[in-house]
């Protein structure tokens, strides 16, 4: 088989065999296709896709590319959660504990953020001492033990999506639906886990800027899912504005927390009961996602969720005392108030700009070498449909830089929108793909 010859049929928009996709991706992890060709048959993909058919032989040959876990000796359903991203997702910190402590088995495996944010493993490791690189047989064990793990992703599992994405990442084909696609899943499939819920986000601060794509995109990753004998759901989400009120990494860790006391913002507890309820329902813990609501709630607010969350951060090295002193997380030198300039209503609190004012803070990174500052971002006073008046503080700048704070600034102007009119609040939840 020769390689030119499938680029070209790609490029010709032909489809792909099973045997010339399983070519593609063993011969690109193993070094026999050079980086120059598999940019070009990237491209091509991006612009001629790749049938359902076609992507799910690429996202399990991607899958087989190195260990798929068994994690059978775990007791009962296992369940994992992916959210493909946004500004403010701070629901991983709270959403597993929480899951965890209503007896779900929680098994996730999380990466670094590229781009405005940091990912769930940067925030984590604003917590001091805790680890995140947890080798497999210590990652089964935590889970049979305590019931949750979190950790760094191992580069055992779907080793062709990481040359893949780092690839697509400097060729400008990440924005592909089959590839965004084959790359959540196959790492999905290869940890193991049951049952997988999906946060498909859409809006400016997200990768599918349009629900139809969104919704696309959700669809192809649950039938991949179901076709690889897993439980499914995903949840259509919209990042117009930025979830919860903390963008940067300390400050959603310290959101967190807050949240798992039962001070949790109105739409993040939407979020995270909604996406919580089908974890429960697809580990058969609830005979319907709406069963499960109360039982989350419950251990919301007597905080049986923040005791797990305690219990995790000490497994895994931290300093469980975050928990009760949140203020011995990374702290910026500078906090400054951010005020309205005038009477009215927020009309817009555009989640690409706050992202872009915590990027340029330092909350996130260019390229997976970048260090990341994890003490800045931003904590919003106000959201859309708020009423303000002039000089109402409506973000606060956490900074460690003059010249940083002022671009952020400029970030923060261009995203908030101030009418003189009554505002609703948006709606968060756009629909459930099962």
């Amino acid at each position: 088989m020769n390689f030119l010859d499938i680029i070209i049929k790609k490029r010709n928009k032909g489809k792909l065999s099973k045997d010339e996709i399983k070519f593609t991706i063993e011969n690109y992890t193993n070094g026999n296709i050079p980086d120059y060709q598999m940019s070009a048959f990237l491209m091509a993909v991006y612009f001629n896709g790749m049938d359902r058919e076609e992507t799910f032989e690429f996202t399990h040959a991607m899958a087989n590319s190195g260990k798929v876990l068994d994690l059978s000796e775990i007791p009962g359903i296992k369940i994992d959660k992916h959210s493909t991203g946004g500004i403010g997702d701070v629901t991983t910190l709270i959403l597993a504990p929480l899951v965890a402590s209503c007896g779900v088995p929680v098994a996730k495996m999380s990466g670094r953020g590229l781009g405005r944010t940091g990912g769930t493993i940067d925030k984590l490791e604003s917590i001091p001492g805790f680890k995140t690189e947890v080798n497999i047989r210590d990652f089964i064990n935590q889970v049979k033990e305590i019931g949750i793990a979190v950790v760094g992703q191992s580069g055992e599992l779907a080793p062709a999506d990481k040359k893949i994405y780092a690839l697509r990442d400097v060729t400008g084909t990440v924005e592909s639906i089959p590839l965004i696609a084959s790359s959540i899943m196959s790492k999905k499939i290869a940890l193991g886990s049951d049952g997988i819920v999906l946060e498909v986000t859409t809006g400016n601060g997200a990768f599918m800027e349009d629900l139809d794509s969104a919704k696309e995109l959700a669809e192809i990753m649950v039938d991949i899912g179901k076709d690889a004998g897993k439980k499914m759901a995903a949840v259509l989400t919209s990042m117009e504005e930025p979830l919860g009120i903390a963008v940067g990494n300390s400050l959603e860790v310290r959101e967190a927390i807050e949240a798992l006391k039962g001070n949790i913002p109105e739409d993040v507890k939407e979020l995270v009961l909604t996406l919580g309820s089908y974890m429960l329902y697809l580990a058969g813990k609830v005979d319907g996602p709406d069963k499960a609501r109360p039982i989350l709630e419950e251990n919301l607010y007597n905080r049986k969720g923040l005791a797990k969350l305690r219990e995790m951060i000490e497994y895994q090295g931290g300093d469980p005392s975050i928990i009760d002193y949140p203020e011995e997380l990374p702290t910026a030198s500078i906090v400054k108030a951010f005020e309205a300039k005038e009477d009215g209503f927020v009309e817009e609190v555009v989640a690409r700009y706050v992202g872009d004012a915590a990027h340029r803070l330092g909350a996130g990174r260019e390229t997976k070498e970048d260090k990341i500052d994890l003490s800045v971002g931003i904590m919003l006073e106000k959201k859309v449909g708020d009423k303000v008046r002039k000089g109402d503080v409506l973000a606060w700048i956490h900074a460690n830089d003059e010249e940083k704070l002022k671009i952020a600034e400029e970030f923060l102007t261009k995203a908030y929108k101030v009418t003189q009119k009554e505002v609703e609040k948006p709606k968060l939840i756009l629909g459930i793909i099962e």
